[in-house]
């Protein structure tokens, strides 16, 4: 499971401020609302989302340096591949100085044959050689070491040359391919930042386009304290109406994730590479209109509510079932919401309702010793009144709810302690998979209707 940069300040604000998402007080302890939390996650520059006119200039920015990156692969390609013509100006001298020296090799193996045949000579006179022979022969030996000297110098000299000349080449050949190498990488990580700058862009405009983040769709979310492994537990969620007017369409996406274990390896940092899938506990759902219960992410990635008039809400019942294999511990579920209207107006709420309580190890198995907790103050969602009626929104098909909800426990009382980064790493898998989940359904739901 990735998540993208759009997604990183609600992230970091579950992992770096666990309890605006987790309440350390008891969220639950009557069935008069409680004041909404006023708190807010203390935020740098750094934890600012990008703008769309800054992913927008990313992506050119990106577009740019692929491009001259692209201009630097063809400049260096086109280096290599001159230096391999036989009338580069390296590779032209090369084959002159080859030329020479082996003129040069040629002309001193001539003066050594000269030179031995001018010492055979002289050692060659009779006896009886008279003084102008003997010292024509030694003349003529000493003009052939002469020659053979020159001859020698010279081959040295070309030798030399061509030596040079080979290496400049080679230089220019190794230099060309290091520049040629450093283009294709260069034009590699220019291609992948652009495609990253790209989805960046592409996820921005699906993920917000003109939905801005509001708190229209307000959900509560209220269930038991524990939670057995292996064994379904069921919690009450209202989806809420909060804003001045109907909504034409509300999807809900409800998500589960227990705390990791003891010594379980979370990764040292908490990043688009993260892998909150294996902490995902099961959801599903069911309501007056959709009365079997359906897995979310299966055959619905959101819970479609429907139009919500003014005011009005929608219940939902939710059903977590731990894997029998979960060590004790803790959980939480979260659920989102977003709406959009014909007019084409729409919200997204990441600062969805949540409900934590406690995992108990299987049946007959021994539990895991849990931290004792420790109370904090805090302000949490609050919990929906206990109804004597139904619902009073418009469902799915548009008519009436009249199944009744109650307060079905209260949340857990977790401690401020050592749980804390647990369950700040709960709170930014669910902002991440339940985000994730809207845009996924809003493209699909998208495709299907053009």
């Amino acid at each position: 499971m990735k998540i993208r940069r759009i997604l990183a300040t609600a992230v970091a604000a579950a992992v770096t401020t666990p309890v605006v998402f987790l309440s350390a007080a008891p969220a639950f302890a009557d069935t008069k609302p409680s004041p909404a939390s006023t708190q807010k996650p203390a935020q740098g520059e750094d934890d600012e989302p990008p703008t769309l006119d800054e992913l927008k200039a990313a992506v050119a920015l990106a577009q740019k340096e692929y491009d001259d990156a692209v201009v630097a692969l063809d400049r260096a390609r086109t280096a290599v591949d001159a230096l391999e013509k036989p009338d580069h100006p390296l590779r032209t001298a090369v084959t002159e100085a080859r030329g020479k020296a082996g003129k040069a090799a040629a002309a001193e193996t001539a003066a050594d044959t000269a030179l031995a045949e001018a010492e055979q000579a002289e050692e060659d006179l009779p006896d009886d050689a008279g003084k102008e022979q003997k010292e024509a022969a030694a003349e003529a030996v000493e003009t052939a070491k002469e020659t053979a000297e020159k001859a020698a110098a010279d081959k040295a000299a070309a030798d030399e040359v061509l030596r040079l000349a080979s290496k400049d080449l080679a230089d220019a050949s190794v230099a060309a391919s290091q520049v040629f190498h450093r283009a294709e990488v260069a034009k590699e990580e220019a291609s992948r930042k652009l495609d990253d700058a790209k989805e960046e862009l592409a996820f921005h405009e699906d993920m917000v386009g003109a939905c801005e983040p509001d708190e229209a769709v307000q959900i509560d979310l209220s269930g038991p304290q524990k939670v057995t492994a292996g064994e379904p537990a069921v919690f009450s969620m209202r989806v809420t109406n909060a804003s001045d007017r109907a909504l034409d369409l509300v999807d809900v996406y409800a998500d589960a994730l227990r705390d990791p274990a003891p010594g379980e390896d979370t990764g040292e940092d908490t990043d688009e590479e993260t892998d909150f899938e294996k902490w995902t506990i099961p959801v599903e759902w069911s309501s007056a209109d959709v009365l079997e219960w359906t897995p979310v992410g299966e055959e619905f990635e959101t819970i479609e509510v429907g139009k919500l008039a003014k005011g009005a809400h929608y219940d939902v019942k939710l059903r977590l079932t731990v894997d029998a294999d979960a060590p004790a511990g803790g959980g939480s579920v979260f659920a989102f919401g977003q709406y959009e209207n014909n007019d084409g107006t729409c919200g997204i709420s990441l600062d969805g309702g949540h409900a934590n309580f406690d995992v108990l190890a299987a049946k007959g198995d021994k539990p895991t010793p849990t931290p004792t907790p420790t109370p904090s103050p805090s302000t949490s969602t609050p919990a929906p009144a206990t109804t004597t009626g139904g619902n009073t929104g418009t469902t799915q098909q548009g008519g009436s709810s009249t199944t009744p909800v109650t307060t079905g426990g209260t949340l857990a009382a977790t401690g401020a302690n050592d749980v804390l980064p647990q369950l700040g790493l709960a709170a930014a898998g669910a902002v991440a998979l339940g985000a994730g989940a809207m845009v996924v359904a809003r493209r699909r739901r998208a495709g299907a209707q053009a």
